[in-house]
């Protein structure tokens, strides 16, 4: 398995593993992505849709890192500007792994094959 490889999916050499990567993309992607037959059908499309709203999602939070603080000053305490700020930070974050855990499936569905570095 490549480092960083989603828990939830099953590696690419054993049965059922697109079914398990096609349930975990889906299960990233807004509830209304899985009306679209196109995105049940084709898996690799649905990994492209699955990284443009996570790459949307890291850019919320780079936003709001960004507007956070001028947007919330005296609305709400310092220390809540302060926790929101704190949470875009760990948002961002973990968006931005599970962007690359995307991308480790997206190519498997596309064939290619880690090869381990020794």
């Amino acid at each position: 398995m490549p480092p960083g490889w989603p828990a939830a999916v099953l590696p690419p050499q054993v049965p059922d593993w697109e079914r398990s990567a096609v349930g975990w993309l889906f299960d990233l992607c807004p509830a209304d992505y899985r009306a679209h037959e196109v995105l049940r059908r084709h898996p690799v499309v649905l990994a492209r849709f699955a990284a443009g709203h996570v790459e949307s999602a890291v850019e919320a939070a780079r936003q709001g890192i960004r507007t956070a603080r001028a947007e919330l000053s005296g609305l709400v305490p310092v220390e809540a500007v302060e926790a929101a700020l704190a949470a875009y930070d760990r948002e961002g974050r973990r968006l931005v792994l599970l962007g690359r855990e995307v991308a480790l499936v997206d190519a498997a569905l596309r064939g290619e094959r880690h090869v381990p570095r020794l």
